[in-house]
Formats: C-alpha cells, structure tokens, sequence
C-alpha cells in the first residue's frame, strides 16, 4: 500500500484539503463505473484516485457558490 503525504496531495491541488476532496469525488465516479471497464488490478480505488491526483491525471475546476439570500 502506497502511503501519500499531506504535501503530495496539496501540490496539484491548492491545499492538501481540496485535494483530499477531488481524490474522493475522482473514487466515487471509479466506483460508479461499470466493473468490465475497470482494469483488474488489486487497487484500492482511493489509492487509484490519489495516484491519479499525485501525477496530475485528474482535471478539476473549482466553482463557487453564491453567498447571500436571494
């Protein structure tokens, strides 16, 4: 098992905060993809989503939300 730094994780992202989130979210949608599309591996798909991450796989855009009562 390949163990990821808090540093790792916050380079290709702006904190290691956000990356942690876009690692997740990256797991979820491998989850949700059907089993004949995945390759076999023994892979955890978090370990998958953070390799992803560490080696800049992963685009991402971030989109803020609008504060205040409308």
């Amino acid at each position: 098992m390949r163990v990821f730094t808090p540093q790792e994780v916050a380079e290709p992202a702006m904190s290691k905060y956000l990356g942690v989130l876009i690692a997740a979210k990256y797991a979820r949608e491998l989850n949700a993809m059907p089993r004949e599309a995945m390759p076999m591996d023994e892979k955890k798909l978090t370990t998958k989503a953070l390799e992803a991450l560490t080696s800049d796989h992963i685009e991402y855009r971030l989109q803020y939300r609008a504060h205040g009562t409308e």
